[in-house]
């Protein structure tokens, strides 16, 4: 990951990681909060509960005039009768002291002398420790597992980001790379032609072919980023705009000697000029750019079909799948930067024109269209 990922990717972990810790925190808090409620409720209840016990015994011994058997405690618990004659006040009821709870009940009645029932425990800090140790351990272990979970997650969710920055990078290096040929091309031939001060045919015609393939570039970037603009679909001639298609790629044909075969037949189409102008310019440029210098291109045009055939360096089935996706490229040996073959497949889906490649490596490339059918 490069610095601005790293960032993001972290940004994202550290707000995802706190929201989750505060939450975590938070729940722990309230199951604490609830645990300890009940555990108070439970202890008071069962220290009544002796209490009311040992009243009950004090006060049948004495009205039965019986001897009076106490009852053994349970663990944690303790208790002590405390005689009228001492004197004692106690200004509460239930309290807390030196890790005890203590509850002082008057149910005896001064019967047998008796005034006070006084019960403790210290269970409830025993068990209150416990439930403290199970909600950090709770806590420590979800928390562990959320960020495992958050590292897993994040990981996934920026895989097709990267995937995505590496692919822009890549368009970003190769449209470099693709501006800079015919950049320099128009460069040294304007050099050239201001020091001969003669305007040869050669030179001109390596200024008009470095300029096509400026604008060629510019075409596809400009429907990349304003293909959402309306337009009016009209019948058009679809043989008038591939003959100026191919007369415009004339130059850069002829520099390469390759040969355009054209067998044309008036053919209609309900579509956008603009686009399909577009359509047939990226697959002839393609054409000539993946051929070999001395083949020919067949050019095949008739109503409701098109097909356009190259005798370039053709590319194996497993990778035929993926030409149509945006940046990605049958071959990098002719350069180019993986956008022009997404362009035709955008053009084609959008007026409902079906797309049938077949290719064979160093033998050639083959795309046929068609549409109309019912």
């Amino acid at each position: 990951m490069n610095k601005l990922e790293k960032k993001s990717f972290y940004s994202f972990l550290a707000l995802y990681l706190g929201s989750s810790l505060l939450f975590t925190l938070l729940s722990g808090y309230w199951y604490f909060s609830a645990q300890k409620n009940s555990l108070e409720n439970t202890t008071y209840y069962k220290l009544q509960h002796l209490a009311d016990k040992i009243s009950a015994l004090v006060i049948n011994s004495h009205m039965t005039s019986s001897p009076l058997i106490l009852p053994k405690t349970e663990k944690d618990y303790e208790y002590l009768l405390i005689p009228a004659k001492d004197n004692r006040i106690f200004d509460k009821e239930y309290f807390e002291k030196d890790g005890f709870k203590i509850l002082v009940s008057t149910a005896p009645q001064e019967h047998l002398a008796i005034e006070y029932v006084l019960v403790k425990t210290n269970e409830y800090h025993k068990k209150l420790s416990a439930l403290q140790t199970k909600v950090i351990v709770a806590m420590t272990l979800i928390f562990i597992t959320i960020v495992v979970i958050s590292w897993v997650l994040s990981r996934l969710f920026m895989r097709p980001i990267q995937q995505k920055v590496k692919e822009i990078e890549s368009f970003i290096q190769d449209i470099s790379h693709e501006l800079n040929t015919p950049i320099t091309a128009l460069s040294m031939s304007t050099s050239r032609a201001m020091q001969k001060k003669v305007y040869d045919a050669k030179i001109l015609r390596n200024i008009s072919i470095s300029t096509k393939q400026l604008y060629s570039i510019y075409q596809s970037l400009a429907y990349l980023n304003f293909s959402g603009v309306n337009q009016e679909s009209e019948i058009l001639n679809l043989k008038t705009i591939l003959l100026r298609s191919i007369e415009y790629y004339s130059e850069l044909s002829h520099a390469k000697n390759i040969k355009i075969e054209a067998s044309l037949q008036d053919s209609e189409l309900v579509a956008i000029d603009s686009r399909i102008e577009l359509l047939f310019s990226n697959l002839i440029s393609n054409a000539i750019k993946y051929s070999m210098p001395d083949t020919t291109i067949r050019v095949k045009l008739k109503q409701g079909f098109f097909s356009i055939e190259d005798e370039g360096i053709g590319m194996h089935k497993d990778k035929l799948h993926e030409i149509f996706q945006l940046y990605k490229r049958g071959s990098t040996l002719a350069g180019g930067f993986g956008i022009g073959l997404n362009i035709v497949k955008q053009i084609c889906d959008e007026f409902k024109i079906e797309i049938d490649v077949s290719s064979e490596p160093d033998v050639g490339s083959k795309f046929e269209f068609t549409w109309g059918k019912k």
